[in-house]
């Protein structure tokens, strides 16, 4: 059998993380599409629940993604009720983007189902294996 043959797939760490994520974002999406978001404006609502304001930019930054994307998140976000830009006080450059009311719910809510949709899709797992999966995906996507 060659490293090429089709039915060595399932053993190639590549594979199986693509699949195991397709089905796991598949789940997500469903579970979270009667509150109207997805797993990334999930992100994004709980980046901006943090303690501190933060610009559009910063955000960005802690979500690993680019400034453009970012903005039309934030506009997506804007349009359904869940977040607002406004002004920095100290600096009028810059964007702070706040949760809504509406935004803060969305989140509560979201976050149990979250947690819900992630106990099921481990739920295949001894619980004991389903935290070392998630103590060394935590370790491989640190220390990148």
């Amino acid at each position: 059998m060659s490293d090429a043959d089709p039915g060595l797939l399932p053993a190639r760490l590549g594979y199986l993380l693509k699949h195991a994520h397709l089905r796991f974002a598949e789940a997500s999406a469903q579970a979270l599409a009667p509150l109207g978001i997805d797993g990334r404006e999930l992100a994004v609502l709980a980046v901006l629940a943090a303690d501190v304001p933060l610009s559009q930019q910063e955000a960005a930054k802690r979500l690993g993604i680019d400034r453009t994307t970012m903005v039309a998140m934030v506009d997506v976000l804007e349009a359904k009720g869940l977040a607002e830009r406004r002004r920095s006080p100290e600096d009028r450059r810059k964007n702070i983007v706040q949760l809504t009311a509406h935004g803060q719910e969305v989140l509560r809510k979201a976050e149990d189902v979250r947690v819900d949709a992630e106990r099921r899709f481990l739920a295949p797992l001894p619980s004991d294996e389903a935290e070392t999966l998630l103590r060394a995906l935590r370790t491989l996507a640190i220390s990148g």
